[in-house]
């Protein structure tokens, strides 16, 4: 599955300065830091790593949707419509929102 190479770009750049690793995955391309997923990119949209409690806060936002791969939402994760993502400002925010919750998780070794 393809996703937009546009958004991904402004992904590493919202990234840079962290210890971000790329890795394909979930039909898309995802950003671990810490060995952990944070974001990602599919097809058009973008995945936030919210945690659990940051979830519903998350969906009141423009733009972001429950994360559904299987016909059920999984907790902890959004996705932001195109509209949302259309711009660094937008990007930077949302990865912001992500490192955030990364950040309150234990590395893991690798």
């Amino acid at each position: 599955m393809a996703y937009d190479e546009n958004l991904s770009a402004r992904v590493r750049i919202a990234l840079a300065g962290e210890r971000a690793n790329e890795k394909k995955m979930m039909g898309g391309l995802c950003f671990m830091v810490g060995g952990h997923m944070c974001v990602g990119v599919t097809q058009d949209k973008l995945m936030v790593r919210t945690g659990p409690a940051g979830h519903a806060k998350a969906l009141t936002l423009k733009h972001a949707v429950p994360m559904d791969f299987t016909g059920k939402p999984l907790k902890g994760f959004v996705f932001v419509l195109p509209a949302g993502c259309g711009t660094q400002r937008a990007v930077d925010a949302w990865v912001k929102r992500a490192l955030a919750f990364t950040a309150t998780l234990q590395a893991k070794g690798r």
